[in-house]
């Protein structure tokens, strides 16, 4: 995994889509939807941890963009 679409790619393996209209609460359900799967044991360690680290990077990026709009 390199990208948010490639983490998208990977939760649609497990018939999950995800998208709710605002970039922030994607991340934060792909985020939480990753963590079930870790917790279900249907997710490797290094995918979860790879997973969880682009979807962190990606909502301090929105976290700040939203930031300066204001």
């Amino acid at each position: 995994m390199n990208s948010i679409y490639d983490v998208r790619q990977f939760l649609k393996q497990f018939g999950t889509i995800i998208y709710v209209g605002d970039r922030l609460s994607d991340l934060q359900l792909m985020e939480e939807e990753i963590k079930e799967l870790y917790k279900n044991k249907l997710v490797e360690p290094k995918e979860y941890q790879t997973a969880l680290l682009l979807l962190r990077q990606e909502m301090a990026r929105e976290l700040d963009k939203k930031k300066r709009v204001k």
